[in-house]
């Protein structure tokens, strides 16, 4: 078999495209592949309508799939056609996508690549620039959201996550639950930027939208009462959220206790900050037996701690009914402590507490999305950090959107 039969059995060609000629150069490393074709009667790709060959552009170059450990370019100069309705249009080729400059063969592969290495890692060993990394991961994240179903989840995720340092650094991920993906990525965490979210959608659909897990930002929940039929009832307060408000005032607590002790030589609290945020059964092996004995004097601290543990019993209720007393009996006790830090945060749970309650009729939770903000920092840190945002939400999507981002071979 000569190297224009091989060449053109590797590339899947059929007429009337054929390999013209193979050149190889050894020191470069590379193996350059010129394609032509053989009829001038070509089909419009707007309609489909056969049309005479109108001339064709400069020839261009298509980085393919590696020859052993050669660079494989595929060289060939595309014909337009001149369709009486779309004007002159250039011919779809069977071997890339149109303005890309590489093959669907090597675009599939690289794609695998970059989600498992990432972009650094995938242009050592593709030999690609930066920009060409990024230019393949944009046009699969562009080719997975035209494909995308435009389709609200029934169960959303929502979240902000800071992308830069700075109070009005924040964007918003709508992830869907059921799925475990990342629906779509806000700008920033108002109230009209999840509105546009939401405005995507026909009512029908809003409606069919059974919870929404989320904190108590003011700006989700004016968007949500704003677009949404029946919010209260699909507002559901996280149970993530719920208790770093409570394990906040604990610290607060402790903190306020500390500097008192210290005042008169009692240290009992130094290097217990920890200890205290731990749930009772995470409390490490090593220092357990110190913690027993710092919950058996009389501490304030202590007091606090009993409480934020008590609270963590509510989302074991059976329904709705039974979550409701317990709640009841555990704000009265909460909000009679005399422990400043804790009837606020208990005051301000109450204040939310249909939506904390709405778990019982939706018991949905943000572990994914916090789960997700995890692996979005890994992503940040991989990166040394994004300047620009637009490239950091493409590359969320990319590996976390669930997008089918992989081009269509013919």
């Amino acid at each position: 078999m000569q190297d224009k039969d091989l060449y053109q059995t590797l590339l899947g060609l059929n007429s009337p495209w054929y390999v013209a000629r193979v050149e190889l150069e050894l020191k470069e490393g590379k193996v350059h592949v010129w394609v032509e074709h053989g009829e001038n009667q070509w089909m419009c790709p707007e309609c489909g309508e056969a049309c005479s060959m109108y001339d064709h552009v400069e020839e261009r170059t298509w980085r393919h799939l590696d020859t052993m450990q050669y660079t494989t370019l595929l060289h060939a100069r595309a014909p337009r056609v001149c369709c009486d309705e779309h004007g002159v249009r250039q011919v779809k080729l069977p071997w890339a996508e149109p303005k890309s400059r590489f093959t669907l063969l090597f675009e599939t592969f690289a794609i695998s690549v970059l989600k498992a290495v990432g972009v650094g890692g995938a242009r050592k060993i593709l030999k690609l620039s930066w920009d060409e990394a990024w230019t393949i991961q944009r046009r699969a994240v562009q080719r997975g959201l035209q494909r995308k179903t435009l389709q609200v989840p029934e169960l959303i995720g929502l979240d902000e996550k800071a992308y830069r340092k700075g109070k009005d650094s924040y964007m918003t991920i709508v992830s869907d639950l059921e799925r475990g993906t990342v629906d779509w990525i806000g700008d920033d965490r108002k109230a009209e930027t999840l509105v546009g979210y939401f405005e995507q959608f026909p009512v029908e659909q809003l409606a069919g939208i059974r919870g929404i897990a989320m904190d108590m930002w003011k700006g989700y929940k004016l968007a949500i009462r704003k677009m949404l039929p029946d919010p209260e009832r699909k507002m559901v307060y996280d149970r993530f959220h719920v208790m770093r408000d409570i394990n906040d005032a604990v610290d607060l607590v402790r903190k306020r206790e500390h500097c008192s002790l210290l005042a008169v030589e009692d240290e009992r609290l130094k290097g217990s900050k920890y200890l205290w945020l731990h749930a009772g059964e995470n409390v490490p092996r090593k220092h357990r037996r110190w913690f027993a004995a710092l919950k058996r004097a009389s501490l304030k601290t202590a007091r606090a701690w009993a409480i934020k543990e008590d609270l963590r019993h509510l989302w074991a209720r059976a329904n709705e009914m039974t979550a409701i007393r317990f709640w009841k009996s555990w704000y009265f006790w909460a909000s009679h402590s005399r422990l400043m830090p804790i009837i606020r945060a208990a005051k301000k749970l109450q204040r939310h507490a249909a939506a904390l309650l709405n778990y019982f009729r939706c018991p949905i939770t943000n572990a994914y999305a916090e789960g997700i903000n995890g692996r979005i920092e890994t992503l940040k840190r991989l990166a040394r950090g994004y300047r620009n945002l637009d490239n950091f939400k493409i590359a969320i999507l990319f590996h976390h959107g669930g997008l089918d981002l992989l081009p269509t071979t013919h």
